[in-house]
């Protein structure tokens, strides 16, 4: 079932069970095992989400983003070196503003993504609005503030976590994560307009063959799609 944003004001204290905490561990190791494979080829990476906050359910996901443009044979190289078979590679643009992005699909629960052209920062502190955390900080066992997607801040506590309403409290919120109170307003906007209309779909959802790269999908979509050509040009 999609999580949805809530209106009302709440605010309140959740404390972690003990499955729960087990759980949050269990994601965070194997994370932290992508992340340094992919750090152990010059490449630095977050996970981002629940498992960064830390208010992880049964069906979270483990979420990694490459912050740079690599090579995307590199990427591919460093997780078959740490015996991390790859099920599924494809190009996603969420709207034609938007940065292609490359996902590699681990398993059903893993992605490892990356972007194919320059972001913009809303585009950047996207990541930053849901909390993200690098390898040192999962290594330190420390949980980072963000939103989820009921447009609750998660602020980590030692026994779980506070929750509360971001809405009409913007400007404040984006000063405590660190990010611009428009990032704050426009993933407000995109989630509670999801909530009324639902969601509208994908730009481009490309699905790789098992003999391309994703260079070579960037430079035949480029070649078809002048949206696509002129998002690469800036």
């Amino acid at each position: 079932m999609a999580v949805k944003p809530t209106s009302c004001g709440d605010y309140r204290e959740v404390i972690y069970s003990e499955a729960r905490w087990t759980q949050l561990k269990t994601l965070r190791v194997k994370a932290a095992t992508i992340m340094t494979a992919l750090e152990l080829s010059h490449m630095h990476a977050i996970v981002h989400g629940s498992t960064a906050r830390g208010d992880v359910k049964k069906d979270s996901d483990i979420d990694i983003f490459i912050t740079e443009i690599p090579n995307s044979f590199l990427v591919e190289t460093a997780l078959e070196k740490a015996n991390l078979p790859i099920s599924n590679r494809r190009i996603v643009q969420a709207t034609p503003n938007n940065a292609m992005k490359a996902h590699i699909e681990l398993d059903e629960q893993t992605t490892v993504s990356f972007p194919l052209m320059e972001m913009r920062l809303v585009q950047r502190e996207f990541y930053r609005f849901g909390g993200q955390a690098n390898l040192a900080e999962l290594k330190a066992n420390l949980r980072i503030s963000g939103i989820d997607k009921r447009l609750m801040l998660i602020e980590p506590t030692k026994t779980g976590h506070i929750e509360s309403n971001i809405i009409n409290k913007e400007e404040t919120t984006a000063n405590l994560l660190g990010i611009s109170t428009q990032t704050i307003l426009n993933r407000v906007h995109t989630l509670l307009r999801r909530d009324t209309v639902g969601r509208t779909g994908i730009y481009i959802k490309k699905e790789l063959t098992s003999q391309e790269t994703f260079e070579q999908a960037l430079k035949k979509l480029a070649e078809t799609n002048p949206a696509v050509r002129r998002r690469l040009k800036g």
